[in-house]
């Protein structure tokens, strides 16, 4: 008796093992030739680390070179978005890699007489596989030419502002006064090769601002001197204050001449690394 109990529980335990193999799915493994990479499809969109910033993955729907610059219109998923980058060899329907470092709203770009509701200024596209450039949150330089708006001329011209930035400066034609010792924005364009890398005060009205460009604030400051035809009612300068457009400031900085940054974009005459009251 005692062994046909002890043999139906050996049956029952076996098939209980058998049903409980049988309700797993089947797994097989595929495993490539030697020397045959495996697909991985790119996602779409990689969310940013801290301190790093988003990357899309999409198709080029448009292309055009500029300067030194090649412009790409990209699509991924529902999302389609301008972004622009050293000259590199693209064409329609390639899949690039985008890292999106430098947004700049209301972008006009002088050399194709485009205007772009919203582009991004970036270190270098790339295609998927491809070693990327440094995904860090800086922005690359070619893009402060055009995100520090006014000041900007080609080919050495001398009009006083870009069109980039983020709103239209105001322009302003009541004369501020100047303090004791101070120069007014005139007097600077005027006399800006003597001045080059000396110490200039200057009292005017912000009328145009871009934060946090290469690390500081990018001002165009007027005050009612100057040319508007000429460019020379507005100077640039560079800070590491907040200050805000409309703000009537002080600026105490150096005087920097004919400053390249790059694809013909130059300032005749900047003020940096100013200290603001």
């Amino acid at each position: 008796m005692l062994s046909v109990r002890a043999s139906a529980l050996c049956l029952a335990v076996s098939l209980g093992a058998l049903a409980g193999c049988s309700a797993q799915p089947a797994v097989t493994q595929v495993v490539p030739a030697p020397g045959t990479a495996v697909p991985v499809q790119p996602a779409a969109s990689m969310a940013a680390e801290p301190g790093q910033v988003e990357t899309i993955t999409g198709t080029v729907l448009e292309t055009m070179d500029a300067q030194s610059y090649t412009y790409v219109k990209v699509k991924s998923g529902s999302r389609e978005l301008w972004a622009a980058s050293g000259q590199f060899k693209v064409a329609v329907g390639d899949t690039v890699v985008v890292p999106l470092e430098t947004p700049m709203k209301d972008f006009h770009s002088p050399s194709l007489n485009r205007d772009f509701p919203e582009i991004y200024f970036t270190s270098r596209i790339s295609r998927p596989g491809e070693t990327a450039a440094p995904s860090v949150a800086t922005p690359p330089p070619m893009a402060v030419a055009h995100a520090s708006g006014g000041g900007a001329m080609q080919g050495g011209g001398m009009g006083a502002h870009g069109s980039a930035g983020q709103s239209e400066p105001i322009t302003v034609t009541e004369p501020i006064p100047q303090p004791a010792g101070g120069t007014t924005v005139a007097d600077v364009w005027a006399n800006r090769k003597a001045l080059a890398g000396k110490t200039v005060t200057v009292r005017g009205k912000v009328v145009k601002v871009n934060a946090q460009i290469l690390g500081r604030n990018w001002l165009h400051i007027q005050d009612g001197t100057g040319k508007a035809d000429a460019g020379t009612n507005d100077l640039t300068v560079t800070t590491d204050t907040t200050v805000k457009k409309g703000d009537v400031v002080t600026v105490t900085g150096t005087v920097g001449v004919d400053k390249d940054f790059t694809a013909g974009y130059q300032y005749a005459v900047i003020v940096e690394g100013a200290k603001i009251k």
